[in-house]
């Protein structure tokens, strides 16, 4: 029988923000956003379900206002806690993007796994982070520490990008060398410069790597930042690097596709990119 597994991707707008309410309101205001949708994919029986960058924050790196540092919490923490009972009641693994807080001063762009018994299977801390035109991270988390692991889950093994991660193509062959069979890049991403490269970068990673991937993007604009339009179209990417599903521009929404794992063994007996690299050559690219 075909290894099937039905993915989910969540994106959403912001309901309030800055001088709409606190930081905490602000946080509760995005979670009670996001639990309709989440229930909803329980219900039409996603088994992975993946969140956007930060979900449940607006993307404040415009600014540079260290208030923000405050809404950051350990994971686990009372977000994961949260998210592990949905993913328990629908028995439904989960990767939930979070500002993780490890003690003060160590702050991360961090994605939590959870199990779809409920269990934290551990995390990923976004390794790039830009600090240009508007996207100031730098001020706001420490790069990641914990390299590219890869989580095996009641249904699949799950890898972790986060996205300015998608610019580098080294990390995405090292989640697939570590057997990852779906990876998830939850991100928040504005019209402009690096709009072409959204569908154009992951579904390369996807081929070259011979796995599927979930790309998630917020949608809206956030104020008072206005840093443009978080233009959504999260889509799922076979091993192939062909699209098969896509989200609108403007909506929120809750995007399900059944990836079929079968493909990632026939892509891979094709194509045999992990029999024919040749890392004995590569020294040169971390001399540089």
């Amino acid at each position: 029988m075909p290894r099937l597994v039905k993915s989910g991707l969540i994106q959403c707008s912001l309901p309030i923000s800055e001088g709409e309410g606190s930081i905490g309101e602000i946080k509760k205001a995005m979670v009670d956003k996001h639990i309709p949708f989440i229930e909803e994919a329980g219900k039409k029986g996603v088994q992975v379900l993946c969140l956007q960058e930060i979900f449940n924050t607006p993307y404040f790196c415009p600014g540079q206002d260290k208030a923000w540092y405050e809404s950051a919490e350990p994971i686990p923490g009372p977000s994961i806690d949260m998210m592990a009972e949905y993913a328990k009641k629908y028995s439904m693994v989960m990767i939930v993007p979070i500002y993780e807080k490890e003690q003060a001063g160590f702050l991360y762009n961090t994605a939590a796994v959870i199990d779809a018994d409920g269990s934290y299977l551990g995390k990923y801390r976004k390794n790039h982070i830009p600090h240009t035109s508007g996207f100031w991270e730098k001020f706001f988390f420490k790069p990641g520490n914990l390299g590219y692991p890869v989580f095996q889950t009641a249904y699949a093994k799950i890898g972790v990008y986060i996205c300015y991660d998608r610019h580098f193509p080294e990390g995405a062959r090292e989640l697939g060398l570590n057997g990852a069979e779906i990876v998830y890049n939850p991100s928040a991403t504005v019209s402009g410069l690096s709009q072409y490269l959204w569908k154009l970068e992951q579904p390369a990673h996807a081929a070259a790597n011979g796995y599927f991937m979930g790309c998630i993007n917020r949608v809206g604009t956030e104020k008072p930042w206005d840093l443009g339009k978080f233009y959504g179209t999260s889509y799922h990417v076979d091993p192939r690097g062909q699209i098969i599903d896509q989200a609108s521009e403007d909506n929120d929404e809750l995007l399900i596709s059944d990836l079929d794992l079968d493909m990632i063994e026939e892509v891979r007996a094709t194509w045999q990119f992990f029999r024919d690299r040749r890392p004995e050559t590569y020294d040169g690219i971390v001399k540089l």
